[in-house]
């Protein structure tokens, strides 16, 4: 079934997530297609009417802002804007990223705020259903006067230049567009800066990390508590009493479905000879559900901002106003990018610390989790790696929200640096994925030594699962396959 652009319908997580795992297809709606072409025919009466200078209409851009530019030269204005501006560097950008871009960006032009062509929007879509995915490189935003780089290297591709991703290679645009029967667009007034202004790039890689983060927060609970009955772990810290007196949200939220998962497990219910766990088990709440309500947090600046129009002018024909603004400052988005990647890095920094202690010899287990240490290493190298990943997390949580670097002039005196921080939080969560996939490895190791005990239903399941994809560890192998493995089988499992 086709996913209908429709201004009147806001997008949200739930709708992203099935639009790229169904492969849908877009449709502009007819209230789409009506708010797009009444703003460009507003847009062309104003510039005919000799109205004064509009920034970047009529005008340079930036720091030549003061420049006036003739009615003829208008379209070539906005070429060499899209031209001049595809200054990317460094890695590309994942192709899921790049697909949510054309996405959030169709989505924000359909308002009719921007001042585009029908034509122009309707391209964007082809694109998108032809998986003809444009390259663009991660470097080169300041996340400030919009994404400009990034977004100038999602644009030539509309004018036939630049490279994209089609039928599995990489190609010129050129030969792209001929193998489709299509034929480069010429931009007018405002189209390219419409294009290029905006915070897509900032909000795809937000939206692909926000995917992932939700995911994660219950994979947190499910691995961690798995990790608990191998460690023979108390159940006194999930009591609801407990919460109530520090009503938390997340706190509350994670306490409860720990409860859940551990509902029937004979192991929890065995007489404990310890009085206390350390804190990377007795503080599962309260650490797990403070990086849940920041994740929350963050959700609703992104829920925001890709419902939002966030170009520059913005024209309001029933208003007959053009004006001049901001939306494009990506600074709500760098807080909470910055945020976000931070509870998601404590997450791993609790994760790897539960690793430690089931394979440090305590509470029965043997030393390293295998039955002969010496003669075997088993699970003691895992852990280095998860502590270097880590480690690595908290050099990548240093915030991009904080600096600022004055461009253009002085013109663009303050930015967000955004884009560095969408980044960065995307490689948090990447390494995360790594992390969770070692203890969850450490904790189905250390379960097998506490049979013939069971666990929940809930985590017997979801053991018997994984051990599909990764077996026991009876004598020292590669472990670096199972380890990816993991990785595959966390992207791929639906936890509880």
């Amino acid at each position: 079934m086709d996913y209908i652009i429709n201004p009147a319908t806001k997008l949200d997580f739930q709708v992203i997530a099935s639009i790229l795992e169904g492969k849908k297809k877009l449709v502009l709606s007819d209230e789409a297609k009506r708010r797009i072409t009444a703003c460009r025919e507003y847009l062309d009466k104003k510039i005919a009417s000799g109205a004064g200078p509009v920034y970047g209409i009529n005008t340079g851009f930036g720091a030549l802002y003061n420049v006036s530019i003739p009615e003829n030269d208008l379209s070539q204005l906005q070429q060499n804007l899209v031209m001049s501006h595809a200054c990317g560097t460094g890695e590309e950008v994942p192709h899921d990223v790049v697909r949510l871009m054309l996405l959030l960006k169709i989505q924000a032009l359909s308002y009719g705020n921007s001042g585009v062509q029908l034509v122009t929007v309707e391209r964007l879509v082809d694109f998108f259903n032809h998986d003809l995915l444009p390259v663009v490189y991660k470097q080169g935003s300041l996340g400030a006067s919009g994404d400009l780089a990034p977004l100038a290297h999602l644009t030539l591709p509309l004018l036939g230049l630049g490279e994209v991703h089609f039928e599995g290679k990489k190609q010129d645009t050129a030969a792209a567009l001929k193998k489709l029967g299509l034929a480069p667009i010429r931009l007018q007034s405002k189209e390219g800066l419409a294009m290029l202004n905006g915070t897509q790039f900032m909000s795809a890689y937000g939206t692909w990390c926000m995917l992932r983060a939700q995911k994660l927060a219950e994979a947190a609970d499910m691995i961690g508590a798995l990790s608990l009955e191998g460690y023979d772990g108390r159940p006194d810290p999930f009591h609801p009493n407990i919460q109530n007196i520090r009503p938390h949200n997340g706190q509350i939220a994670v306490a409860a479905h720990v409860r859940i998962l551990l509902e029937g497990s004979m192991l929890i219910a065995q007489p404990k000879k310890h009085v206390q766990d350390p804190y990377s088990f007795r503080c599962m709440p309260q650490v797990h559900g403070a990086s849940r309500d920041a994740i929350g947090y963050a959700a609703q600046v992104f829920q925001t901002e890709i419902n939002s129009v966030t170009d520059n002018p913005t024209v309001f024909p029933e208003d007959d106003l053009l004006i001049s603004g901001g939306n494009f400052h990506g600074q709500p988005l760098a807080l909470a990018l910055d945020f976000m990647a931070i509870a998601l890095a404590e997450l791993g920094s609790i994760s790897e610390r539960r690793t430690y202690l089931l394979i440090s010899g305590q509470r029965g287990l043997p030393l390293f989790l295998v039955a002969s240490p010496g003669l075997h290493s088993g699970f003691m190298i895992p852990q280095y790696t998860a502590a270097s990943i880590v480690s690595q997390n908290k050099q990548l949580c240093t915030p991009a929200s904080v600096d600022s670097i004055v461009s253009s002039n002085g013109q663009e005196d303050h930015v967000s640096m955004g884009a560095n921080a969408a980044t960065k939080c995307f490689d948090v969560v990447c390494n995360l994925e790594r992390i969770f996939a070692i203890e969850l490895m450490t904790a189905a190791q250390a379960l097998e030594f506490r049979r013939p005990g069971k666990s929940s239903p809930a985590l017997e399941s979801m053991l018997a699962d994984f051990r599909k994809q990764v077996s026991f560890v009876s004598e020292d192998r590669m472990l670096y396959k199972d380890i990816e493995n993991s990785i595959s089988f966390i992207q791929s499992y639906r936890f509880a």
